[in-house]
C-alpha cells in the first residue's frame, strides 16, 4: 500500500506491507532506531512517537493508518544538530541512565508539553505513566520535564 505522511516535519512516500507497524517503518523501511523496541505488545513506551499531537505506541499502530498524517519521532526534537530544550534538561537533571527508555520518555513529556506547556508534576507523572525505566529514573525525568516546561519551551 502506497503511504504518504509527514515524519519530521518531511514529507514521506513510500510502499508498505498492510500489516506493517509504525514501529517496523521507522526502525526497518527509514533507519530512524532512535524509537526502541521493547515489549511489542503496547506496555513499556520504549516506542512512543507523537502522531498529529497524540503520543502512540508505534509498536501497536499500523503504518496503514499513516497517510495524511503528522509524525514525530526522538529525531525531529534536536534542530541544525541542537538539542532541544526538553532533552537539555533530561542532560542537565541526569535524567538518563540507561537510555534505552529515554526516546519513549522525552516524546511522552513533548506530547504533554504540546498540549500543556504548565504542567504540575502530578500531570507530569501522570503523562509519563505508560513508559516504564528499568533504572528507577523516575524522579529525575520528572524532574527534567518539569524545568524544560518552567523554561518555557520544549
Amino acid at each position: 500500500m502506497k503511504l504518504e505522511f509527514i515524519l519530521n516535519d518531511k514529507p514521506v512516500s513510500l510502499e508498505v506491507e498492510p500489516d506493517m507497524t509504525l514501529l517496523d517503518l521507522l526502525r526497518e523501511r527509514l533507519q530512524m532506531t532512535g524509537t526502541k523496541r521493547s515489549c511489542g505488545v503496547g506496555e513499556c513506551g520504549a516506542c512512543t512517537v507523537i502522531v498529529d499531537g497524540e503520543p502512540v505506541n508505534a509498536c501497536l499502530y499500523l503504518a496503514g493508518q499513516l497517510p495524511g498524517r503528522w509524525v514525530y519521532t526522538v529525531e525531529g526534537l534536536s534542530k541544525d544538530g541542537k538539542l532541544s530544550a526538553l532533552q537539555q534538561a533530561f542532560l542537565d537533571h541526569h535524567a538518563v541512565q540507561c537510555g534505552f527508555c529515554t526516546p519513549g520518555m522525552l516524546m511522552s513529556a513533548k506530547a504533554l508539553l504540546l498540549k500543556n506547556p504548565h504542567p504540575t508534576e502530578a500531570e507530569i507523572r501522570r503523562a509519563l505513566s505508560g513508559n516504564l525505566c528499568r533504572c528507577t529514573g523516575y524522579e529525575a525525568i520528572v524532574e527534567a520535564v518539569g524545568a524544560a516546561a518552567e523554561r518555557g519551551s520544549s
